[in-house]
């Protein structure tokens, strides 16, 4: 739906004039904006993936939506309530604040890398379908319902597949597992709880107050942190997903640029708190 809703619109503008335009930004300023898009709207791991391929396929520039791919997941109005409910309104805003800087920073590093022939989600039948763009309002919305089913057909396989893992691991693997394999090591506590989140697949929202009771088990915040952001922001149904959109080179420079800013505000957080 969301996709077709774009496809609409986009309907109704030049893609390459919109790029052109989007282009003569200030620098950073288009990052910004979409990170803070994408911390204002309630959007999964998975929900965001239809959203940033919308943004894609409009010539958005490659930086900017991944600044939204980046913060949408990882900030969550709901975890940010929850989260000043639990921990304290400045550690809510800390963790708002670090997302934010998180999603933008990642954006303007992959936009610097010029990684735009890295996209593969269009094919013949969606060149196409885009060569084929109609003039009047009946057409534009056939058009636009034509896009969204080719691009739903192509994503519904590994939306399935990719959730089904998560669920399985969600469902079958203990919290105390968790818990005791985060608390385990100090030092590396924190890269390894990144590791270990990535697997599952749940929004902030629900994983907030998992966090809290972690904490409660005496796991350094930062730690708990960083395993919250993992979940979110680098699940594995989230990698198959983006494999049919993104080649397995930008996808592993997305996961390793997300990874490594999330091992940083997990150390930052065990030092402040």
């Amino acid at each position: 739906m969301v996709v077709t809703v774009i496809a609409f619109l986009r309907s109704f503008f030049d893609p390459n004039k919109f790029k052109q335009s989007m282009a003569k930004l200030k620098w950073g300023s288009g990052n910004i904006a979409a990170a803070l898009f994408g911390a204002v709207t309630p959007f999964c791991s998975c929900s965001s993936i239809p959203l940033f391929v919308g943004f894609i396929e409009s010539k958005l520039p490659l930086g900017i939506a991944f600044s939204f791919l980046i913060t949408s997941p990882l900030v969550n109005e709901v975890a940010f309530v929850i989260m000043g409910g639990l921990f304290g309104w400045k550690l809510a805003f800390m963790y708002a604040i670090s997302g934010i800087a998180l999603g933008v920073v990642g954006g303007l590093i992959i936009g610097g890398l010029k990684m735009e022939k890295e996209i593969v989600l269009e094919d013949a039948e969606g060149k196409k379908l885009e060569s084929q763009m109609p003039k009047s309002l009946d057409g534009k919305v056939r058009f636009a319902f034509r896009f969204g089913w080719w691009t739903f057909k192509k994503l519904l396989p590994y939306v399935i597949g990719g959730v089904a893992i998560g669920a399985v691991i969600h469902g079958y693997v203990p919290q105390e597992f968790f818990v005791n394999t985060i608390g385990k090591y100090e030092l590396l506590s924190v890269p390894i709880a990144a590791i270990v989140g990535i697997p599952i697949y749940a929004g902030c929202s629900t994983v907030v107050p998992i966090i809290f009771s972690i904490t409660a088990n005496g796991v350094p915040l930062g730690t708990a942190l960083a395993f919250m952001m993992a979940i979110a922001g680098l699940s594995l149904p989230e990698a198959v997903m983006l494999k049919r959109v993104l080649s397995l080179k930008l996808l592993a420079i997305f996961f390793g640029l997300v990874a490594v800013g999330i091992v940083m505000i997990g150390y930052l957080f065990n030092f402040l708190s």
